[in-house]
């Protein structure tokens, strides 16, 4: 009779072990978290350029004249105002916000004929607080960007990118 020889509890451990370690070193080199801070910086940078676009737009349609409520932005360089209807959360991570008033409504009301909804940060935003923000400079240029943005480093740590963008 024949005997086989199977493997023994300490081969299938070590083996075990070693399919452990490696999956555990592509885990960390994928970085999942990392990944995902980076997605909602890219849909950031999508809808600062999408408010800019808007408001390009209805300048273009309008003698260069902006929205009714963008009259009212702030055109100090040094501070921006958030756009939102109702917005309660005056700090922006990114930007000095000025402080009275700290918010631009409507502006979704006028470009509401360019963009079918005013975008809201993917982690953060709504209706009533998009954390974007907007400013017009003494240029008349006009600057959107993130409040809100994500590291980018591994696990998602360190400073967000500066999501702004001026036309």
């Amino acid at each position: 009779m024949m005997r086989t020889r199977g493997f023994t509890i300490i081969e299938m451990l070590i083996v075990i072990a070693i399919i452990g370690i490696l999956s555990a070193l592509v885990l960390i080199q994928l970085d999942p978290v990392r990944r995902i801070h980076q997605a909602n910086n890219s849909t950031r940078w999508a809808d600062v350029l999408k408010i800019l676009e808007g408001v390009k737009r209805y300048q273009a349609d309008n003698d260069n004249v902006l929205p009714a409520t963008a009259t009212a932005v702030d055109s100090d360089a040094s501070s921006v105002q958030i756009i939102g209807e109702n917005v309660s959360d005056c700090t922006c991570n990114t930007q000095t916000v000025k402080t009275a008033p700290c918010g631009v409504s409507g502006l979704d009301t006028d470009l509401r004929a360019y963009m079918q909804a005013m975008p809201v940060d993917p982690i953060t935003g709504s209706d009533n607080d998009t954390r974007y923000y907007i400013n017009i400079d003494d240029y008349d240029l006009i600057t959107v960007g993130a409040c809100d943005p994500e590291g980018e480093e591994s696990g998602g740590s360190g400073s967000g990118p500066d999501i702004t963008v001026t036309r």
